[in-house]
């Protein structure tokens, strides 16, 4: 059943928690997600039957929350998820973070460290914004985007993406992958090949900046953005079985 917790900065994120023992295991998914997606559900089918502690929600603008997408920016989203940390989980923590739900997750690490126990990635995407958006914007897009405060993109998963002036700028003062990251728990990061939307040299770069005694990156030969088909959702659940103990 959907519960919401309402946010110190008033917005109303959507939530499914299921009891159980620790650590809890909590589930970020990616841009324009929500938590009835594939990898969400499959977790929480999961955990059920672990008997494990486990939380998804909806960011602000995603799914069953209040706000629009087009609103929102990476640093209300990482706001979203400390609300959603700190007042529905208790105890160690084992993030999962699916494509931008990877860069929230290396957000929530540096702003809660003593908090997390394990983290796995699936298709992170830090600094999107920087490193994928603006960079791959043409000079008309950029004046575009200065003059009208928005663009939109091509997607191969849904309808187009609106960018907003304010998403970049935004993104542009939560970027992880600048300045020096530690990471003082395990880390398992999970990449497809064949990715379109996140490139493995994106999970090189992360595996190469952080700062992590133990922290392995597994690549799986023509596995798409979506990692979602029954060897990947096989691999995230070791993964995350392996973390949670």
């Amino acid at each position: 059943m959907t519960d919401y917790l309402d946010t110190p900065q008033g917005r109303r994120l959507a939530y499914n928690r299921v009891e159980g023992g620790g650590p809890t295991v909590v589930f970020l998914g990616g841009l324009k997600s929500d938590m009835e997606g594939t990898k969400a559900v499959h977790l929480d089918t999961w955990a059920r039957g672990r008997g494990q502690a486990f939380l998804r929600f909806d960011y602000s603008g995603h799914g069953e929350s209040s706000g629009t997408f087009e609103e929102g920016c990476i640093g209300e989203w990482h706001q979203d998820t400390l609300a959603a940390i700190d007042t529905l989980t208790e105890g160690p923590l084992v993030v999962v973070g699916s494509s931008m739900g990877g860069w929230q997750a290396l957000l929530l690490a540096r702003a809660r460290p003593e908090r997390i126990a394990g983290l796995v990635t699936i298709a992170a995407a830090p600094d999107f914004t920087e490193d994928g958006w603006w960079a791959g914007f043409s000079d008309a897009q950029k004046r575009q985007l200065d003059t009208e405060g928005r663009v939109e993109l091509p997607s191969d998963y849904m309808e187009p993406y609106v960018v907003t002036r304010r998403m970049i700028e935004d993104g542009r003062a939560h970027l992880v992958l600048r300045a020096p990251l530690v990471l003082p728990f395990p880390v398992r990061c999970l990449q497809g090949t064949a990715d379109t939307a996140v490139s493995t040299e994106t999970a090189l770069r992360l595996l190469d900046h952080a700062e992590c005694t133990d922290m392995r990156l597994t690549l799986v030969k023509d596995a798409d953005h979506r990692f979602s088909d029954e060897t990947c959702l096989g691999l995230i659940e070791a993964a995350v079985a392996e973390l949670a103990g």
